[in-house]
């Protein structure tokens, strides 16, 4: 295990312990199975980013300070200079990514710069879901998309706009794929925050 890795499950470990919740709990309001919320706290698996987005959504926190143990701050504006994204690291190491808005308080979406290496073209593509909405926009490389059971390539220039409760993996076709990837919570979620 990371040490990043460990360090996220005991953030989560820790809010779920101060909003005297049950990991039964959590998971349930989290939508996915018990194990694989124990898993997570545990740290015995690369955390997704689809999982630190609905814990983020139960606890009432940013992405950000599951990642770092820190608040974001700024209200008005947040520059992020190329290359200087916040990294999240994974046990996966296929997959990279940077936050672009890290350290904007209240944020409306998640902004992530994505890089996936390829891997074995023959290797099951792993399927994740989360609440809410994504948006991808292919910077370079060919990515194969599944969404669902629709199996779908893209090209840099392309994007897609799916609803991310559906199952849905990347893979990288040929050579690295790099793109931007916005996670959007369900809009009730928004209303809620914005009240």
């Amino acid at each position: 295990m990371s040490e990043q890795v460990a360090q996220i499950a005991s953030r989560v470990r820790t809010l779920r312990e101060i909003e005297d919740l049950t990991e039964a709990e959590v998971a349930g309001r989290m939508g996915i199975p018990i194990e694989e919320y124990e898993a997570c706290e545990r740290g015995e698996v690369d955390i997704p980013i689809s999982f630190l987005t609905r814990a983020a959504q139960v606890f009432g926190v940013e992405v950000y300070e599951l990642l770092t143990g820190s608040t974001p701050k700024l209200r008005r504006y947040f520059l992020c200079r190329s290359g200087h994204g916040e990294e999240v690291k994974r046990m996966n190491r296929d997959y990279r990514y940077h936050s672009l808005a890290y350290n904007f308080k209240d944020k409306a979406i998640e902004p992530f710069h994505v890089t996936i290496q390829p891997d074995d073209p023959d290797a099951e593509t792993g399927l994740n879901s989360h609440p809410g909405q994504e948006f991808d926009y292919i910077l370079s490389g060919i990515m194969r998309l599944i969404i669902g059971h629709k199996e779908l390539l893209l090209y840099a220039g392309d994007s897609i706009y799916f609803d991310s409760t559906l199952p849905h993996g990347m893979k990288a076709i040929g050579g690295p794929v790099s793109f931007l990837a916005i996670v959007i919570p369900p809009h009730d979620e928004l209303e809620g925050e914005r009240k």
